[in-house]
């Protein structure tokens, strides 16, 4: 699973066999965790579902996602072998 940002003691990662599901990331700190869908046309995300999260922890989770949209999506096509959008 790779790790691709690590911030604030959350990672943000996802399994290099989803590429069956739309672009997405997990994100966990501790017994924390959450997923986020990444809506490429809109640059908006969607959160699938979150466990033990704050909605403090999740507005931090969000501004990492959103601030980092364009980086989540390289690395996603990257490690799924997926042409550049």
């Amino acid at each position: 699973m790779p790790t691709i940002i690590f911030i604030w003691g959350w990672q943000f990662y996802f399994f290099p066999n989803e590429g069956n599901e739309p672009i997405h990331i997990h994100a966990r700190k501790a017994e924390k965790t959450c997923k986020y869908w990444l809506d490429i046309e809109n640059q908006e995300i969607t959160e699938e579902y979150t466990f033990s999260m704050t909605p403090s922890d999740k507005r931090k989770v969000k501004a990492v996602i959103l601030e980092n949209f364009e980086y989540i999506v390289e690395q996603w096509n990257k490690y799924h072998g997926k042409a550049e959008s």
